[in-house]
């Protein structure tokens, strides 16, 4: 145990930067356990307390601006990535564009406390072409409130995160079947969730190639592009003779809709 909390210890502000790095970019190990740790150890004078602050909004700062890139190229392409690897893929876009189409840029001074919105608010900042020092200013002081709260939490409690790594390294390998076993848990949760929901589903699905025979047949029917306004902008492209019609006025009973016509929702 002495030896792997030399190593922290000893390369901590590496790890620290890397950590947060890899998790804002997306990969699946989450910062804020990090982050209380290296408030936990400025509290003890291991590590300085600026440089346990200034290195992770560094590191979320550089990914942040790396999907803001990616999504100003991109476009609205990068959404359906990003959505394709979440866990709630069914609500990602939709919850996005509602979060950023309310609040704009000051969406990102908390994206970063709302699980599934950090990394598509970024690509969604570029997506609609948000001007870089705006960005980096709001998404700046986001980081800067996220990091800062962990960071400070662990830093005024790092008595009692002492004491709870203590009794972990004593658990050793009971502890870390706990903690898969609870991560594993929780996504094999969300997949279940998912299938139940899909299942529930009674809507009629039509592939693309089947609508086509349908528009070269000729047949009479009502298609109706219910994207969010945000998602039409960032790509206007629909299907011909479609009405861009948002599902959110959909729910208000409008348009009239025919009915000896065939209806069809295109959505995102």
């Amino acid at each position: 145990m002495n030896e792997i909390i030399q190593f922290l210890i000893r390369h901590g502000y590496t790890v620290l930067f890397l950590w947060v790095l890899g998790d804002q970019i997306g990969l699946p190990i989450p910062a804020v356990p990090i982050l209380l740790a290296a408030g936990a150890l400025a509290g003890q004078g291991q590590l300085h307390p600026a440089a346990a602050v200034a290195l992770p909004i560094i590191a979320a700062l550089l990914s942040d601006l790396l999907w803001y890139l990616i999504g100003r190229k991109k476009g609205g392409s990068v959404l359906s990535l990003l959505c394709r690897i979440s866990l709630n893929p069914d609500s990602c876009v939709r919850r996005t564009v509602d979060i950023f189409s309310r609040y704009g840029a000051r969406s990102l001074l908390a994206a970063k406390f709302i699980p599934g919105i950090n990394t598509v608010a970024q690509s969604m900042a570029g997506i609609f072409h948000m001007p870089l020092a705006r960005f980096i200013l709001f998404d700046g002081l986001g980081a800067c409130f996220w990091v800062g709260l962990f960071t400070g939490l662990g830093y005024l409690f790092s008595d009692q995160l002492e004491l709870i790594v203590y009794h972990a390294f004593r658990l050793g390998a009971l502890f870390l079947v706990i903690l898969v076993g609870s991560l594993a848990a929780y996504i094999i949760g969300k997949y279940v969730q998912r299938r139940r929901f899909l299942r529930h589903l009674r809507i009629a699905r039509i592939t693309p190639e089947e609508l086509k025979s349908k528009l070269d047949a000729g047949e009479e029917m009502m298609i109706l592009d219910v994207r969010h306004s945000l998602e039409f902008k960032a790509e206007p492209q629909t299907i011909p003779g479609a009405l861009f019609w948002p599902l959110e006025k959909l729910q208000k009973g409008e348009p009239p809709i025919p009915p000896d016509r065939e209806v069809i929702l295109f959505c995102n």
